[in-house]
């Protein structure tokens, strides 16, 4: 007696044959008969086998049972329930819109992950005399190339009221900048990472017996010490910079690296624009209270020469900040299992970082000092050349030269 997987061979064999010859209904009746003639568990290796539902295999059977074979309806070519796509053409393009607005990438939409639930764009679809369930619209957010964001480490406190309103504002102001041709940057500082011969997190290919030998313990090493990598991702054209640091993650650190990567990567690239935006988190050493922020990029804008516009993702939201998943994760995927045992060996990873998408990664060491601690008092603040948006001006403002 044949065993399932020999059974399902052969039915396959068999499938592949008289399927193009079978019509609908008899397609149904073919997977019926054998169905019956397997007994218990027969539905279910012809659904895997064929295809067809459990319910068009029942209603072949039945159709058996009942004396049905001959001259019984057979479905016309191209009958059936329509897709919503095709009962409302222009079904497609409307959920865009609904999705668009709140999404968060790609040069026109800087994170082409939505923020808004299946349940709630239907409700809105509905509302516009769409038939259409919360189930349609995730397939339909699938097959445009939507993504559901994990819920892992993304709530870091109280959404804000106008986070929604904050991203549609940043979305519009990158979506300006890449049209024109300037530079739109998203910005942070990576995890310090121990330097030594510790273990790394993840797995590599090694042959048997000779994967490396880490410490147990991580002490930090008092001679190597931690490293403060500071990225910057060029949305427009998926190249980074980072600035190994070895010292304290400051603001002053921060805009140092947005320098380095000005003088290696963008000059060339954007040198005749005016202007240039940088995307960032609301805390850490490019905190949008910061002042020394604000001072530093002051220094940078007059050096340069360009006006400076900054927008800061709202509170709970920094790891939808584009660099995080368009970098930062590559860079963590590239270096893993491998011991960081020199402050070299972490610029030559994750300069080596790439992507099937074509992201390039430039890195150098930073061996600066970097002071903490540093006041700024309120007539050093006065002096910085800034301009608060109206909307949400704490998040948004733009320093120019002066």
């Amino acid at each position: 007696m044949k065993n399932s997987l020999e059974l399902e061979k052969d039915l396959s064999e068999k499938w592949s044959v008289l399927q193009p010859l079978l019509n609908e209904r008899s397609k149904r009746i073919w997977a019926g008969m054998e169905a019956t003639s397997l007994g218990h568990g027969g539905i279910s290796l012809l659904e895997r086998v064929t295809g067809l539902t459990r319910k068009t295999i029942s209603k072949g059977i039945k159709e058996i049972e009942l004396g049905l074979v001959e001259g019984s309806h057979i479905r016309s070519s191209g009958g059936g329930r329509k897709s919503k796509e095709i009962l409302y053409p222009d079904l497609l393009a409307q959920l865009d819109l609904l999705v668009s607005p709140y999404t968060k990438g790609d040069p026109m939409n800087p994170l082409r992950w939505t923020s808004k639930s299946t349940d709630k764009l239907a409700t809105e679809l509905q509302s516009q005399g769409y038939e259409i369930s919360s189930k349609t619209v995730g397939r339909l957010l699938k097959q445009q190339e939507y993504s559901l964001q994990l819920n892992r480490k993304e709530k870091e406190g109280n959404g804000h009221k106008d986070r929604d309103a904050q991203f549609k504002f940043l979305n519009k102001k990158v979506a300006k900048f890449l049209s024109s041709g300037k530079a739109a940057i998203s910005v942070d500082t990576k995890k310090k990472e121990n330097i030594g011969n510790y273990k790394n997190t993840g797995r590599d290919y090694y042959k048997k017996g000779e994967s490396p030998k880490v410490k147990v313990h991580d002490f930090k090493d008092k001679k190597l010490g931690k490293v403060a990598p500071y990225g910057i991702y060029d949305i427009g054209i998926n190249e980074g910079w980072v600035s190994v640091g070895i010292s304290s993650d400051t603001a002053q650190f921060a805009v140092n690296s947005i320098r380095s990567w000005w003088y290696e990567m963008g000059e060339q690239i954007y040198g005749d624009t005016s202007e240039i935006l940088i995307t960032a988190d609301g805390g850490g050493s490019n905190s949008s209270r910061s002042r020394l922020w604000k001072v530093e990029l002051q220094k940078l804008a007059n050096e340069i020469q360009k006006k400076i516009h900054v927008c800061h993702f709202p509170p709970g939201t920094s790891k939808w900040n584009k660099i995080e998943h368009k970098m930062f994760c590559f860079i963590t995927q590239n270096w893993r299992g491998k011991p960081l045992i020199s402050r070299q060996t972490v610029v030559e990873l994750i300069a080596n970082t790439t992507t099937k998408s074509g992201l390039t990664i430039k890195a150098a060491l930073d061996e600066n000092d970097y002071q903490t601690g540093i006041k700024v008092t309120d007539q050093e603040l006065a002096k910085v050349n800034l301009k608060n948006n109206k909307f949400h001006g704490e998040w948004n403002y733009y320093i120019k030269p002066q």
